[in-house]
């Protein structure tokens, strides 16, 4: 039997971007989040202080949340090229993202449940040593969002590199869908730290409330507020990844370019899509999968690959043509 080059004819199915940047970054802070943790908890034990020991438990679910990021990240590049995922493991990363903003909402629900409870039976407050945990608090949270923002920077940066390498695509339309190929995965560990540094704000506001004026159901009102907010930011993270583990992509605007491109070259009129399936397997990388009804005798699945070479988001396109009289 002989032996032959089938390169010509194979499809690259590695279809993982490098996310060095945001995976440094998330590492990162869940090694801060989980120093701060350890920190809090053994001086709330030294110093028999519950406010301290709360906090530092409480960080302990962003660090586990932070960390699933990280994980995310990790088994995505290290599984790229494992042929079992027939589109790649970048859904690993958002499945990660899912789960992290459930996890939010969870926190979000016992933010509320905790703050209600406080506005119903209120207890009293040491207000001096809950002032220094919430301010280191927010400092640290500060420091993670700074070390995320610069993860996003750089991933933005990489990938802009990337695409200017490939074939030329319209700038306008990457601008004004930038927010649909954001990075879940490293969103959602922004938005624990986000949330976390939210809460640290509205503690500060209400125990100087409290503190100043004596107004000692500031703290739960204010832990009523945090909790709306972070249900917002985690619905939010939810939608947008449940559309793409579900594949709900079929009004992408990638979609309308690709029936222009197939239904409008040199043979218009002549060639229809008959059957269009479009999802993603990357951040900004798209799969195809058409079927084509034409007069053209000379149609080839070549040639309709070729009219489309010139969306660089297209990463896989399969297609299936009938001659018709």
């Amino acid at each position: 039997m002989h032996t032959h080059d089938l390169s010509p004819w194979t499809h690259e199915h590695h279809f993982h971007a490098a996310t060095a940047a945001a995976e440094r970054g998330t590492r990162l802070v869940v090694a801060i989040t989980l120093t701060m943790m350890v920190v809090e908890i053994v001086a709330g034990w030294w110093f028999n202080s519950m406010a301290l020991l709360a906090d530092g438990i409480h960080m302990s679910s962003h660090a586990f949340a932070i960390g699933l990021t990280a994980f995310a990240y990790v088994a995505a590049r290290r599984l790229a090229r494992d042929p079992r995922y027939a589109f790649g493991t970048w859904k690993i990363e958002i499945l990660g993202a899912y789960t992290s903003a459930i996890l939010l909402l969870v926190m979000a629900a016992l933010m509320a449940a905790g703050a209600i409870h406080r506005l119903l039976a209120p207890q009293p407050i040491d207000y001096g040593p809950a002032l220094w945990v919430a301010a280191i608090g927010f400092a640290v949270n500060l420091l993670c969002a700074r070390i995320l923002g610069m993860a996003h920077h750089h991933g933005h940066a990489e990938e802009h590199a990337h695409h200017h390498s490939h074939h030329h695509h319209d700038h306008a339309h990457h601008g004004a869908h930038e927010d649909a190929h954001a990075d879940l995965n490293l969103r959602a560990a922004y938005l624990h730290v986000l949330a976390d540094a939210a809460t640290s704000i509205l503690a500060l506001l209400a125990l100087a409330g409290g503190a100043v004026f004596g107004w000692q159901w500031l703290d739960p009102a204010m832990g009523v507020v945090g909790a709306a907010v972070v249900s917002v930011w985690a619905l939010g993270l939810i939608r947008q990844s449940s559309r793409v583990l579900l594949d709900r992509e079929m009004d992408a605007p990638v979609v309308g370019e690709i029936r222009e491109a197939v239904e409008t070259g040199e043979d218009e009129g002549e060639t229809r899509i008959t059957d269009l399936h479009v999802w993603r397997v990357g951040k900004r990388a798209y799969a195809v999968a058409l079927s084509v009804v034409t007069h053209d005798r000379d149609l080839t699945a070549q040639a309709i690959r070729q009219r489309l070479s010139i969306h660089d988001e297209l990463a896989h396109v399969t297609a299936e043509i009938h001659q018709c009289d």
